[in-house]
């Protein structure tokens, strides 16, 4: 049996939700933590942020699903200058591939015990 932590947050009809799912270049993983961590300090300071996780599959797959409270602060974080370089960076040298799509939740549920 695996121990789940409830949820931080409670879902909402209305939250912008993005799943990127990434596959790092091999040879620019120190690089990458270093800018990952000043980027998610930043995302989580921004008006709007809900929550942030990433996981990782059994092949390398890394997967990072981030929730805004809605359209105007997730296009808020998108448009951000550091996120914006970070973004030009990542494309240059960090990432071998990337896949993201963004949706807006019509309807949630949570649960805890």
């Amino acid at each position: 049996m695996v121990d789940v932590a409830p949820h931080e947050f409670e879902p909402s009809a209305g939250q912008v939700v993005t799943v990127f799912r990434s596959r790092l270049n091999p040879e620019r993983l120190d690089a990458y933590a270093e800018l990952a961590i000043e980027i998610d300090a930043l995302a989580s300071r921004q008006p709007g942020f809900v929550d942030r996780k990433t996981f990782t599959a059994d092949d390398g797959e890394r997967v990072t699903v981030v929730t805004f409270a809605d359209q105007a602060s997730h296009d808020a974080w998108r448009a951000h200058a550091r996120h914006r370089e970070a973004q030009s960076r990542g494309r240059a040298e960090l990432y071998d591939s990337y896949l993201i799509q963004v949706g807006t939740c019509d309807r949630a549920h949570s649960f805890t015990r």
